[in-house]
């Protein structure tokens, strides 16, 4: 008989990763538990009751006050979570800052690298060590990740770094922006594109250290981008949404390559869209203009 095993999914109370927890519960084990985490503890707690209510739900599921930009708070629960089960079996990162068009991408700098990369360097670093063999670690980023979206000079600081590097590099850009000097370093003014950028890079760094002893016991760390979803995060930014996803169409395809029979070589460590890894150094810098964007 199998060990009951444990899910644990950030940034869940709406949007992508509800609809995560909500695939998760259903195809999960009744021994089984997905934790579902937020900021907000009523709102956590309502979201948890909803989902374990759901006609399909088969899984336990439990609420999990989690502010992701607590770094302590992320090793402290990934700690109670190895002395209470020995571990964890599916962890995925999905804590994401909503930012509308108009707002000043300077102003809300710290806010957003601390909730999409602070936060997924705490996460790789405390969940990292205790995922437990044949578990699968998801960071969700999107195909802006990719390496060519960014200037050529800041290349070197991501490619083939180690976590420490990719704190670094973060690090250097959230001081060119306070200090208004982006445009001569080479940062795109859209926080999105190095945060996406810098998420891959970690995902990529830790996978880099653990690749053998990984594909060894069928353990699965890698980035994936859910495609464009249609979420009051994304609606903002977009015009034409007819090839969006619903959340619970893009839960679906993040979820194939958790429940996949056996971890894909190919796919381990690298950015996953619909199941295929997407070329690290693919992509062109933005044409930023057309965003209108403000600094």
């Amino acid at each position: 008989m199998n060990a009951p095993r444990i899910a644990l999914v950030t940034g869940a109370n709406q949007g992508l990763g509800r609809a995560l927890v909500e695939g998760l519960a259903a195809r999960m084990g009744p021994d089984d538990t997905v934790l579902l985490t937020g900021r907000d503890e009523r709102r956590v707690t309502d979201a948890a009751r909803e989902v374990a209510a759901l006609p399909g739900t088969r899984s336990r599921v439990e609420g999990r006050v989690l502010d992701v930009t607590d770094t302590d708070a992320i090793a402290h629960l990934a700690d109670e979570l190895r002395q209470r089960y020995g571990g964890v079996d599916i962890v995925i990162s999905n804590a994401v800052t909503r930012m509308l068009p108009g707002e000043s991408q300077s102003e809300r700098a710290d806010e957003f690298i601390d909730v999409s990369n602070t936060a997924t360097h705490a996460m790789l670093r405390s969940f990292g060590p205790v995922l437990r063999p044949g578990g699968r670690f998801l960071v969700v980023a999107s195909s802006l990740g990719t390496l060519g979206h960014l200037d050529p000079a800041l290349h070197d600081l991501f490619d083939g770094a180690s976590l420490d590097q990719v704190e670094y590099a973060v690090e250097s850009w959230r001081s060119a922006v306070h200090h208004r000097t982006t445009a001569e370093a080479g940062w795109p003014l859209w926080l999105n594109v190095p945060s996406k950028v810098a998420q891959v890079a970690a995902v990529r760094a830790v996978a880099a250290e653990r690749r053998q002893d990984d594909l060894a016991s069928d353990t699965l760390i890698a980035s994936v981008c859910p495609g464009m979803v249609d979420t009051a995060t994304s609606r903002p930014w977009f015009d034409d949404f007819s090839q969006a996803k619903s959340p619970a169409e893009a839960a679906s395809a993040v979820l194939d390559l958790v429940f996949a029979e056996h971890v894909d070589p190919a796919l381990y460590g690298e950015l996953v869209r619909f199941g295929a890894a997407l070329d690290w150094h693919s992509g062109k810098p933005l044409v930023e203009q057309d965003l209108k964007l403000t600094p």
